[in-house]
């Protein structure tokens, strides 16, 4: 079991014959943890990650990239930037709405984060 010591956020993986392999699992999971659980303020701006990943207008990564927890994480730092308003957000990620929900609908707990805060707010369900 890995644990980020500041935040107490842990993950842990053994489902995999090397403990190699299960450290790296480890560490994505405890990364991605990490972007679903812990909020900081976001940069004006997207990062240089959104504008590779976006390039072409088509928003690409794969939950199994190195950088998909950064960029889950920049996604989800912005949204809370702006009261959780996905066009907003999308806006300033320079992606569509569309392309923002799909983004998170890859983690579940990501897509319900979304959810509970637009309960809070009044708002629907996005799908």
């Amino acid at each position: 079991m890995l644990t980020h010591e500041p935040t107490g956020v842990s993950a842990e993986a053994n489902e995999r014959r090397s403990q190699a392999a299960n450290l790296a699992v480890a560490q994505q999971r405890l990364r991605v943890r990490l972007a679903i659980e812990v909020r900081a303020e976001a940069s004006e701006s997207p990062t240089d990650l959104w504008h590779e990943r976006a390039a072409g207008g088509q928003l690409a990564v794969n939950p199994e990239h190195e950088h998909y927890p950064a960029l889950l994480s920049e996604a989800l730092d912005v949204l809370a930037g702006v009261a959780w308003d996905d066009r907003l957000a999308a806006e300033r990620l320079r992606v569509s709405r569309t392309q923002l929900v799909r983004f998170l609908q890859t983690e579940p707990r990501a897509i319900a984060l979304l959810n509970t805060a637009r309960a809070d707010l009044g708002l629907g369900e996005l799908r």
